[in-house]
Parts: C-alpha cells; structure tokens; sequence
C-alpha cells in the first residue's frame, strides 16, 4: 500500500494563504503588544469587570442548556426527516447565524417586548417581563447560538447508520428508548461540540444583547457590553477585557480540536 505523499503547495496559494493569515492574525498580535499587563490583574479583580464575567458565564451556561433541550429534538427532525418542509425550515433555524444581531435584537423586541405579540400577552397574563432584564439577555444568547449546536447535532446524527438504531428497535426498544440509550450516547462528541460552540457564542453575543436586553450593570451587562462600554472611557481596560475574550476563545478551539476544527 502507497503512503500518501504530501502534495507541494504552489507559490500563488502560498502568497494568498499567508496573507490571509496575516490578515487573522494581526489585530491578535496589535492587541497582545498593546495589553497592560501590569495592570492586568487589578483590572480583572474591579468590581465591574468581575460582574460582567460572572454574569457573562451565567448568562451562556443557561442558554447552553436551553439550546441543549430545544436543540436536540430539532437537530434530529432536521437529519433524518425527509419531508417537504424540512428544507424552509432549516433555513430558518439558521437564519441567525447570517443575520445582524442588532436586526434580530429588533425582531426580539417587536415579538417578546411588552408591546409584542408575544410578549404583551406574556405581561398581562402571567407578569413576565422580558426585555431589560437577565431573563432576555438570556433569550438574546440562545437566540442567536441555537443555529451552532442545531449545525452541530445535524451533522452527527446524519454520520450515524441508522442500522444501529433499527438493531435496537428489531430487538424490542421502543423508539424513545433507542433514542436515549443509542443515538446519544453514539453522538457524544457532537453533544459536546454543540454545547461548546453555542455557549462561546452566547459568551460573546453583543448587538441582540444591548438592542433586546440593554445595559443594565449588573443584569445584563455581560463581558461584550462590559468592553464596549470601557472602550469610550478607559482603553486599558478595554484591551484586557478582549484579551480575556480572546483567551475564552482560543480555550474554546483547543477544546475542540479535532471535532469542529480539523486535526491531523
């Protein structure tokens, strides 16, 4: 048997390919040179800032959990049903990921506000009240990184043979069954990619957060507002808070190396 033998890169996707590294990896190296590092630590420990990275990781945790249990039975529909309507509504559920987050922040507003379809009724009958509050930084994240742990279970259960699934339910399981003793343990490691991906996107969700939920200190000001806001009145600060943002990040793809992103 032949070893594969590595192909030489041609020089013109050489040059492009550097430079669109270069073009990632820049503001990374600008934003590195330029942190105070003295300060570092004491600006981690304000008050502000621990606020923000705790409510940050509240706020991303439960919206993690919530596309966990939406997401799931919707990942399945769409992977392994073949009807008509599956395709349009694929295309909403990822609907999302391409549009600006301010413009879903504003058709949050307009559906679950007090003055929404949804949110009106929400206030009269039962008292809730959504936007401005942590519960709609809440539903700001999820909404937005729903799209990535669906991605993320679609694709693991469309690699899985149903084979298996059908062994099961031949040998007397019921389909709920087969479906929490087979098909999830067998797409452990897309679960896992899926819950990582949506929770590091709803870390750093920020236009559907402010235009929904808004800048309240404290309960719904995450990490992303907490950085904007230091940008117009303390710089230092802000360079610290997206080098943690950065970290965050770079802790996320090394926890998924080899499962979204590729590995040799």
């Amino acid at each position: 048997m032949k070893a594969n033998k590595a192909l030489s890169t041609p020089i013109p996707i050489a040059i492009f390919g550097s430079f669109a590294t270069l073009l990632i990896l820049l503001p990374f190296i600008g934003l590195t040179q330029r942190t105070p590092w003295a300060s570092f630590f004491s600006i981690l420990t304000e008050d502000s800032v621990r606020s923000a990275i705790s409510l940050s990781l509240i706020v991303a945790s439960i919206s993690a959990f919530i596309c966990l249990i939406l997401g799931l039975p919707l990942g399945w529909i769409l992977a392994r049903s073949n009807r008509w309507w599956v395709r349009p509504l694929r295309a909403i559920v990822l609907l999302p990921m391409v549009l600006p987050p301010v413009a879903g922040g504003t058709a949050l507003l307009f559906a679950l506000g007090r003055r929404g379809f949804v949110g009106q009724k929400l206030d009269d009958w039962f008292s809730i009240t959504l936007p401005f509050t942590t519960a709609g930084a809440i539903v700001a994240a999820t909404f937005v990184s729903l799209p990535f742990f669906i991605l993320a279970i679609e694709s693991s259960i469309s690699d899985l043979d149903p084979d298996f699934e059908e062994s099961a339910m031949t040998l007397g399981s019921g389909p709920t069954r087969t479906f929490f003793t087979v098909t999830i343990p067998m797409i452990r490691i897309g679960l896992i990619t899926g819950i990582t991906l949506s929770w590091a996107r709803a870390l750093g969700e920020f236009g559907a957060t402010i235009t929904f939920a808004g800048d309240n200190p404290g309960r719904t000001r995450t990490l992303p507002l907490e950085l904007f806001v230091a940008l117009e009145s303390n710089p230092n600060r802000a360079i610290v808070l997206g080098m943690i943002m950065v970290t965050i990040s770079l802790g996320v793809l090394i926890t998924l190396r080899g499962r979204w992103v590729g590995q040799k």
